[in-house]
């Protein structure tokens, strides 16, 4: 009798651990944030977890080098932008070309940034069907049972 709870109580974790490894993705402005288990996940991580899923690994990589093209883009766009404003309002002479030049990467890197955000979508959606599709296999159906030898909860799957 021992052995048949723990049993039912071990299925009974291994079923929510199967749903619980599943990356959920919430739309903020800007694109996307991922979470596993309530944890938000930074692109880094994400590889480190989609590694056995070749598809999805290969896609995050190509979003997390598109980030990270677009993160110094926009750094450096939004530095040659802050330098001339801070000239300026020191009262000095700013060097206007530098801020246009600066603009000009800032724009640049959204649509980068973009691509990003949806490569790694494609990549959660790939992982969390690999996960759904591997998991559909083992789906119990507990029932109670009661007969004349007494009462039973009956796993069939």
């Amino acid at each position: 009798m021992n052995q048949k709870i723990l049993l039912l109580i071990t299925t009974i974790l291994t079923a929510f651990a199967l749903n619980a490894q599943q990356i959920q993705a919430e739309k903020v402005f800007g694109g996307y944030q991922f979470k596993l288990d309530g944890k938000a996940l930074s692109l880094k991580e994400m590889k480190n977890i989609l590694k056995p899923d070749a598809e999805a690994y290969k896609l995050i990589k190509s979003a997390k080098s598109n980030n990270d093209i677009a993160s110094v883009l926009g750094g450096v766009g939004g530095f040659m932008i802050g330098w001339p404003l801070g000239t300026a309002m020191g009262g000095g002479d700013p060097e206007w070309i530098m801020a246009g030049i600066g603009a000009g990467l800032v724009i640049v890197s959204f649509p980068l940034s973009s691509a990003a955000s949806k490569k790694a979508l494609k990549a959660v959606d790939k992982y969390n069907a690999g996960l759904s599709s591997s998991g559909n296999y083992f789906k119990p159906e507990f029932d109670l049972n009661i007969n004349g030898n007494g009462i039973g909860i009956v796993m069939q799957f």
